[in-house]
């Protein structure tokens, strides 16, 4: 189905929004997520939960986009009846990156809540963070913007930006850039002295994005000074 169901001059033009090279079947997003929902409850209704994690599991093992996105989409609404082993697993597939798509989705949809729920798994958080691999130190960020979505997290988000202030790497920048800028929308009064206390350490495309979503005379004070 996932092979068949896409349309080639879309896998061709979505090349364009990575570095790496990508295999795509061209599928759009809003369709592959109808069709994951269908499989879905199909899925869970015969054979259930489990079996479709392991579904899910072979489907995110691949190279091929859609395959990657459509295990997450056949898990994410259900990150709150999952438990540890399973957020164990789900960890393990940080190490089957391939793009930043795979990686968000990954870390946005599946890990991001269940460490949301369940602070205690904050640990494999900063583990990652200092990890040789940039998907590691990346899904670093991303996984606590759930969290900073609810206004917690803001003394973990110091600690982690501490640890990845002078990363050199540009995937991770963005992820904590887009990191800081959540934590700036939920709280921006507790986050703007923070701000301005490392913009002088922080890469300019931390900064940058972090900024995005403040006020212009706040943006400017913040990358400019006073």
């Amino acid at each position: 189905m996932l092979k068949d169901g896409g349309l080639a001059p879309h896998a061709e033009s979505v090349q364009r929004f990575f570095k790496e090279e990508i295999q795509s079947r061209g599928w759009y997003t809003a369709e592959l997520r109808k069709v994951a929902i269908r499989f879905r409850l199909a899925i869970l209704q015969e054979r259930g939960q489990e079996f479709l994690v392991q579904v899910a599991d072979q489907l995110f093992s691949g190279d091929v986009l859609e395959e990657k996105a459509f295990a997450i989409y056949l898990l994410e609404t259900l990150t709150f009846e999952f438990n540890d082993r399973q957020f164990r697993l789900f960890e393990s597939w940080l190490n089957r990156i391939s793009s930043w798509a795979d990686h968000d989705a990954l870390v946005h949809y599946l890990l991001a809540p269940m460490i949301a729920v369940k602070p205690e798994r904050m640990n494999s958080v900063f583990r990652w963070a200092k990890s040789k691999d940039r998907w590691h130190r990346r899904a670093a960020c991303v996984a606590l913007i759930r969290g900073t979505r609810q206004k917690v997290f803001l003394p973990e988000i110091r600690r982690l930006s501490e640890i990845l202030l002078c990363d050199q790497d540009d995937m991770v920048q963005k992820g904590l850039g887009w990191l800081l800028r959540e934590a700036a929308k939920a709280d921006a009064k507790r986050a703007l002295p923070y701000l301005l206390r490392i913009r002088a350490a922080v890469p300019r495309l931390v900064l940058r994005t972090a900024c995005e979503t403040l006020p212009a005379k706040v943006r400017k004070r913040v990358l400019q000074g006073p």
